[in-house]
């Protein structure tokens, strides 16, 4: 077992509807040690597919991103949710994103002056799901040209279709937790990343 898969057990809460409440350690308040070691992992797994770019989307993705950057060595790149005043008639790459864990729709951005055909991107991101906010960034990355090198996720659901739905499409996942259920207020993991 992991230290990301023991903090789970540890500290981590089960909800209604398959929702798993992490906010003491990854996503409200964040455990430096918890996000080095998954930044780690991921560097081990993606360290020669030529990265040259993490993207994530905000907020939650941001902090295991920038950690994932520091270890790659290369910029971290974050999709907005809603259009500053500073990108406005500026050229964006778009697309909508469904999220599962506040039932909302949200527009996402990035500007095209940060990302391009001669990127290789790893997108990283905090949970997946059904894969909204995943394949919404891959969309992002396909407009701009942009290699996609794979997903590297924190924490997967794996009794949801968001694995299968980036397999779908072509790419790699990579998970540093996969939970295969969360029934009876029980976390229960699969075996692999």
């Amino acid at each position: 077992m992991n230290i990301l898969q023991q903090r789970i057990i540890d500290d981590g809460e089960v909800f209604p509807n398959n929702v798993l409440k992490v906010d003491s350690f990854l996503n409200h308040q964040i455990d430096p040690h918890i996000m080095y070691s998954i930044a780690n992992d991921f560097y081990q797994h993606f360290k020669s597919a030529g990265i040259t770019k993490i993207l994530t989307i905000e907020a939650s993705g941001i902090a295991p991103a920038i950690f994932v950057a520091q270890k790659f060595d290369v910029p971290m790149l974050f999709a907005k949710k809603k259009e500053p005043s500073t990108l406005q008639n500026q050229e964006v790459y778009t697309e909508l994103v469904h999220s599962y864990t506040k039932n909302t729709d949200s527009n996402i951005i990035v500007s095209k002056q940060f990302l391009n055909a001669d990127d290789k991107v790893l997108v990283v991101d905090d949970f997946l799901a059904n894969g909204e906010a995943a394949m919404g960034l891959i969309s992002i990355a396909e407009q701009a040209g942009a290699d996609v090198a794979g997903v590297a996720i924190c924490i997967e659901k794996s009794f949801q279709n968001g694995r299968q739905r980036i397999l779908d499409h072509g790419y790699e996942v990579y998970s540093a937790a996969r939970i295969a259920s969360l029934e009876n207020n029980q976390v229960r993991f699969n075996d692999g990343h």
